[in-house]
């Protein structure tokens, strides 16, 4: 392939992936513009083969992890926990709108902390749509919450987000100093994040529950994934102090899981594995092979490059140019390959901490401006599509222009 055709090759293949994940062209999904997009580079030698194995294999600890989390999910919404969660919001609201709203805001947060944003997205959304349907309220302002906590949580810990691990690939901080670093960032986010929507919704939630569902016992296989859910807590949480690798355990933790589940009920695991969403692995193995092909191009290495000098001379001003940067660019191209391309540059350069923490932060806060910001946003979207509810980009892109800024600002200001 000669050089000079090389870079447009390359540009090529995002521009498709970009808009197949955003726009979903022919409602083709979205993986398969990623892999269209990367087996694009090996076959006209633009990326040679090894290197394309090499980009794929990067990746494995993410795999891991969102398999991992993927069938706990996945088990944890079959088995109705997420059902009796937002029922347990509802009951315990006691006719108040705005205690539900606060109730459904705890959920989600919880969700998000321990069994990261897409979980959240996808499974605790259609539950608390079902609920707030069976208690005749607009479900509109909680269903708003579920979407943006997914975001403004997801780097309380590091299982919070799999764009974390993307982040920071094998140099992912021990979970003292994670916690060190990112805790008043992440309160400030959530807590940013609430008293806007709060404030934004505040005629929707004064309304009164009409209805309040009955009570529904959580069941036996429901029992122990909750216990599964908090078995795999703490088991990455103890990994994560003790530097271990995060996506191997989260899929040995969710493997325990569904067995001890499927050994109780002594049914098969079938099912669970059938509708777990496979098609976000390839999806992230193609964006690992055109963040590869685009450093190539050396833009990663001249951004690293412009950055480490800013934080040589300002650490402070490289934080923030860093987090709104990638959060702009978050919401132009979805965080997935801004991620990848945030964890390469900040391979390619001797950042301060806080700088790669920044970057972190405009990476998971950043896409809740819009709905194409973050694949979570997007399974959020695609998931009220299937009960009936439709938001417009621009009704999402509204309450995201107040709930982002403050939060970010937030957020960086105390990192």
């Amino acid at each position: 392939m000669p050089p000079t055709f090389a870079p447009t090759i390359i540009w090529t293949a995002v521009a498709v992936a970009t808009a197949g994940l955003l726009l979903r062209p022919f409602r083709v999904p979205e993986y398969v513009w990623a892999l269209i997009a990367a087996a694009l580079l090996p076959l006209t030698g633009t990326v040679s083969v090894p290197a394309t194995v090499r980009a794929v294999a990067e990746g494995g600890d993410v795999y891991l992890f969102l398999v991992g989390m993927m069938v706990l999910a996945e088990l944890a919404r079959r088995e109705g926990l997420f059902d009796w969660l937002a029922l347990f919001a509802i009951r315990h609201a006691r006719g108040s709108g705005r205690r539900l709203f606060d109730l459904v805001f705890l959920v989600g947060t919880m969700v998000t902390v321990f069994l990261s944003n897409d979980a959240t997205a996808v499974v605790l959304t259609p539950a608390v749509y079902a609920a707030c349907k069976a208690a005749r309220t607009n479900p509109l302002p909680y269903l708003f919450a579920c979407a943006f906590i997914a975001n403004a949580a997801s780097f309380v810990l590091p299982i919070s987000n799999p764009a974390n691990l993307v982040v920071f690939g094998e140099h992912m901080p021990p979970l003292p100093q994670w916690l060190a670093q990112f805790t008043l960032p992440s309160l400030a986010a959530i807590g940013a994040t609430y008293l806007v929507l709060r404030w934004v919704h505040r005629r929707e939630i004064a309304q009164p529950l009409i209805t309040t569902p009955a009570h529904r016992p959580l069941s036996d296989g429901g029992r122990f994934s909750a216990f599964g859910v908090l078995f795999t807590g703490a088991v990455l949480l103890a990994t994560s102090a003790l530097g271990g690798p995060l996506g191997l355990m989260t899929f040995c933790a969710g493997a325990l899981s569904v067995a001890a589940v499927c050994l109780h009920r002594r049914c098969s695991p079938l099912p669970v594995l059938r509708n777990v969403s496979w098609g976000v692995l390839p999806l992230v193995a193609g964006l690992f092979v055109l963040v590869e092909a685009v450093a190539q191009t050396g833009i990663i290495q001249s951004a690293a490059s412009a950055l480490e000098a800013i934080a040589h001379g300002s650490p402070h001003q490289a934080g923030w140019i860093a987090g709104t940067t990638a959060a702009t660019l978050s919401n132009l191209a979805n965080n997935l390959p801004v991620g990848l391309a945030s964890g390469s540059l900040g391979q390619m350069a001797e950042l301060p901490a806080q700088t790669r923490a920044a970057l972190l932060i405009g990476v998971d806060l950043g896409p809740n401006l819009s709905v194409t910001g973050s694949l979570a946003t997007m399974l959020w979207l695609v998931a009220l599509r299937r009960e009936g509810e439709h938001i417009s980009a621009l009704d999402f892109l509204r309450v995201g222009a107040l709930v982002m800024p403050p939060a970010l600002i937030g957020a960086l200001l105390l990192l």
